[in-house]
């Protein structure tokens, strides 16, 4: 498995990591999924560097133009539900792409313990496409584990992307290892290099999707 870590060049895309991880400017949830949107819209643009382009003219008022456009058949899944503003970003570039959902959750034991579990899934059918699969928050990679086995359900797809906000090193290591042999590639914005008992990405920026959309029971 390849790994680009896009914060190891400097660019705009620091100052919504920067953001995003503030205490002082979290209790904006507004801008918390505004920032989660732009981080997508820049790692979809560097993906899109990567893709497959064909030529296609397009007329204008004065006569035709060459144009190179994309031409993957694109697939956007994303794990409910911190992913949601994240995987807008994504689509607001692949805007033509279709979209799948998967719904991957921690149950816990207690504190300390728990065991990730997938509720619900819905996909187009993934054969010979190209899968982007963004989740924000790679902390162990087990919930990325059992969403990718979730949807190769689907079809086999002839890509597959993985695209992340912030990735633990633990989380690399794992799917590394997961991935093994593939050529599967990680896009992420920043690794953080540990987790806590609890299991979160530190430093982190805490639970992104309570920060996103307010705490749940």
């Amino acid at each position: 498995m390849e790994v680009i870590n896009l914060s190891s060049k400097n660019s705009v895309l620091n100052q919504f990591i920067k953001e995003i991880r503030s205490v002082d400017i979290q209790g904006d949830p507004l801008r918390f999924r505004r920032n989660l949107e732009r981080i997508g819209e820049i790692i979809a643009y560097e993906i899109s560097k990567t893709m497959h382009y064909c030529a296609e003219e397009v007329s204008t008022p004065l006569g035709t133009a060459p144009v190179n456009v994309i031409s993957d058949k694109i697939v956007i899944s994303t794990i409910l539900r911190a992913g949601l503003p994240f995987h807008q970003g994504f689509l607001s570039y692949f805007d033509r792409a279709e979209n799948a959902f998967v719904s991957a959750y921690r149950k816990y034991k207690d504190a300390l313990k728990f065991e990730i579990f997938i509720e619900y899934i819905a996909s187009p059918d993934l054969s010979g496409k190209t899968l982007i699969i963004t989740d924000p928050m790679l902390a162990t990679g087990g919930s990325l584990e059992l969403a990718h086995g979730a949807l190769l359900t689907k079809g086999k797809p002839a890509r597959v992307i993985v695209a992340s906000v912030i990735s633990s090193q633990q989380a690399v290591d794992y799917l590394s290892k997961y991935f093994e042999g593939s050529d599967v590639t990680l896009w992420t914005a920043a690794i953080d290099p540990s987790l806590n008992d609890h299991s979160y990405i530190v430093p982190g920026l805490g639970d992104a999707g309570d920060l996103a959309f307010g705490e749940k029971l």
